[in-house]
């Protein structure tokens, strides 16, 4: 008796842990149920892959969805209908929304609003803070925490933590991986005297290539002292790349779309205080470092750093202009743009993008093409040519720094457990996301 599917997927170029080339998949009940020749198999429906490739689905593990409190920027749907538009499965959201995902409390509602209203699957991280200290081990094992972020620059409020006590603190307390945002804040008080008004090319003057290498220096001590993993979130300079190549043993270390896209001076020049991000846009040189760095296998995967504002806060004058871009939509077709331009290839872009982050954050039945795992799957077209506009973004922003920019390779569609969400630009079901288990929490 022939099978039977819940979807097969048909004659599409398959990239997975054995390579690429054209094969069927077979997904029932939410998972890949077979791979390889289905012809003689029969499904509920069948979707014509013939052309296209298909990917292990996209996992964006740094996003900003800013609910709740600063819903006037994002909130949990809009951000996660712009991901699947963009062909990303899955995002992992941070803490520092209003009020923070710092207590049992705060983590727990989040969850309660993405549950079936994310378009995509999530999971939060928990902002570490002096205050809930002693309860991060508690908190990070939580359902649907994928881990504990920490500010030591870049950040206000009690999410900030500085000094070196305090982040030997977390690290002491913490099991899981630790995601860090690096910059040396002393550093960078004792130089915001170098902000220029009304002139964002200061921007990484400001907040220069030594505050990022001084304070990933500083965790990497501290993560050897106390014998603990962390994750450095949105590397920005080649001295941390090459001081990072040192210490893959207890590192990992994430760079983003825009930071290997966009150089200064060139993007504040064009895009003002539109193109500011925390950590800066440095200069082609730096973006070199990071380019040499993904091809020697020093990144271990890309986030987007999706963190919308509106026209309005990003247009005051530099620097009371807010830092922060929208991205999980272009992270796609970016990346993509660049394995056409040969800068990496579609099995490293697959494994910085996928197979990355489900080893980094040890995600459950996640990140590959494989029998059993979740049938999260990103369809693409390497051939088409498109235009980002303002206009096509789903982001409650509404803009995109990439508007005009004509780019090679475009998400045709999103699967989320078994489900297409998105074909050919369009949204084809109610939102039904949700939270993604992780194995060191899968009894929780």
């Amino acid at each position: 008796m022939a099978e039977t599917y819940d979807l097969i997927l048909r004659g599409g170029t398959v990239v997975n842990q054995d390579g690429e080339r054209p094969r069927d998949i077979g997904i029932r009940g939410g998972r890949f149920a077979a791979i390889g020749d289905l012809a003689r198999a029969s499904a509920g429906e069948v979707v014509d892959c013939r052309g296209l490739h298909v990917l292990p689905g996209v996992i964006d593990s740094h996003v900003h969805f800013r609910e709740p409190g600063l819903t006037h920027k994002e909130d949990l749907e809009t951000g996660s209908r712009a991901a699947v538009l963009g062909g990303v499965t899955t995002v992992f959201e941070m803490p520092n929304t209003d009020p923070a995902a710092t207590t049992v409390e705060t983590l727990a509602d989040k969850l309660r609003r993405a549950h079936h209203r994310m378009h995509c699957d999530f999971a939060f991280y928990v902002g570490a803070t002096r205050e809930n200290t002693p309860q991060l081990a508690q908190l990070e094992a939580l359902p649907g925490v994928a881990g504990v972020k920490l500010f030591m620059g870049s950040s206000t409020g009690d999410l900030l933590i500085e000094d070196d006590e305090g982040v030997r603190n977390v690290l002491k307390v913490v099991r899981r991986r630790v995601a860090v945002h690096s910059e040396d804040e002393y550093r960078l008080r004792e130089r915001q005297h170098l902000r220029v008004a009304g002139d964002p090319r200061s921007h990484p003057v400001w907040r220069d290539a030594t505050a990022a290498l001084l304070c990933t220096q500083r965790l990497i001590k501290l993560a050897r002292e106390t014998g603990k993993r962390v994750h450095v979130l949105h590397v920005t300079t080649k001295d941390e790349a090459t001081f990072l190549a040192g210490h893959k043993d207890i590192a990992t270390a994430e760079v983003t779309s825009a930071h290997l896209t966009l150089a200064a001076p060139d993007c504040y020049e064009k895009l003002g205080t539109f193109a500011q991000l925390n950590p800066p846009i440095r200069d082609a040189e730096h973006r070199a470092g990071l380019w040499a760095a993904v091809v020697q296998g020093v990144i271990d995967c890309i986030g987007s750093d999706h963190s919308p504002h509106t026209r309005e806060e990003k247009a005051q004058p530099y620097p009371r202009s807010h830092s922060g871009m929208p991205g999980v939509q272009t992270l796609v077709p970016l990346m993509l743009d660049h394995v056409n331009a040969g800068r990496l290839t579609l099995a490293r872009f697959v494994d910085l993008t996928s197979a990355g982050p489900a080893r980094i954050f040890g995600v459950a039945g996640k990140g590959r093409i494989a029998v059993g795992y979740d049938a999260d799957v990103t369809v693409v077209d390497l051939k088409r040519r498109e235009t980002i506009t303002h206009r096509s973004m789903a982001t409650r922003a509404g803009w995109t720094p990439y508007d005009g920019l004509t780019v090679t390779g475009w998400p045709v569609g999103t699967v989320v457990r078994g489900r297409r969400v998105m074909w050919e630009g369009s949204l084809l079901a109610p939102a039904q996301g949700e939270r993604v288990r992780f194995i060191e929490t899968l009894g929780a």
